[in-house]
């Protein structure tokens, strides 16, 4: 998928010349994104978090994600079985654009179509962003991720493979079949919308199977 992963961080001027404070650069980005965004249902009611969106090559907004829960930390961090791994519970949602196979703005190019298999591989991405195998050396860990990324790009190619499994969970209340797949480091799935986005999801400490996923009305809720 040719998009550009980043956090909208440069720093606009506000009209008086002023550095616009980071939060609101934040939330301008996914207001920037012609589709909508989906988070936790009502169900969930702990603090929600706004993460970064993702940039197609022409520079629009292709996909972002938003947090529920604690916000999580490195997981080698910690060793298995503390209470701080006990109380971190967190799931994000990843909202990528469906998109076909089209023309850059410029006309130079073709930009990538997008697809679940595109959520599933941002969702298990991000998962690994935040994981970190015990006892490993800092100096290795670009190559693990390098090696675990490649993984996760195989995984989510082959959706009907053996790895995934199929769990059903709401999606604006209407039941919705998500391939799914679990590892020592957490959870990942990922499915469609009807409105016209795929939906990747990724957690740990929370189970998969009690969420539900819905529209977010007001994306500046995140931002609280």
């Amino acid at each position: 998928m040719e998009t550009t992963s980043r956090a909208v961080a440069q720093a606009p001027a506000a009209e008086d010349g002023q550095p616009v404070p980071s939060a609101r650069r934040a939330v301008d980005g996914y207001l920037r994104a012609p589709f909508p965004w989906y988070g936790l249902d009502e169900a969930f009611t702990g603090p929600r978090w706004l993460m970064q969106v993702g940039l197609a090559a022409d520079g629009a907004v292709a996909h972002g994600s938003v947090g529920h829960g604690d916000e999580p930390s490195v997981r080698s961090e910690y060793t298995a079985g503390t209470d701080r791994e006990a109380k971190e519970r967190f799931a994000v949602v990843v909202t990528v654009a469906a998109n076909p196979v089209r023309r850059s703005a410029d006309g130079t190019g073709l930009l990538e179509a997008t697809s679940v298999s595109s959520a599933a591989w941002l969702a298990g991405v991000g998962l690994l962003s935040f994981t970190w195998p015990g006892q490993m050396d800092h100096s290795l860990r670009d190559d693990w991720l390098e090696q675990q990324t490649e993984t996760a790009w195989v995984l989510a190619d082959d959706l009907e493979g053996e790895e995934w499994s199929t769990l059903s969970l709401p999606v604006d209340g209407v039941p919705t079949p998500f391939h799914y797949r679990e590892s020592e480091f957490g959870w990942v799935l990922a499915g469609s919308t009807r409105e016209g986005v795929h939906v990747g999801a990724y957690g740990r400490g929370m189970s998969a199977y009690g969420l539900g996923f819905a529209v977010v009305r007001d994306i500046a809720a995140y931002d609280a």
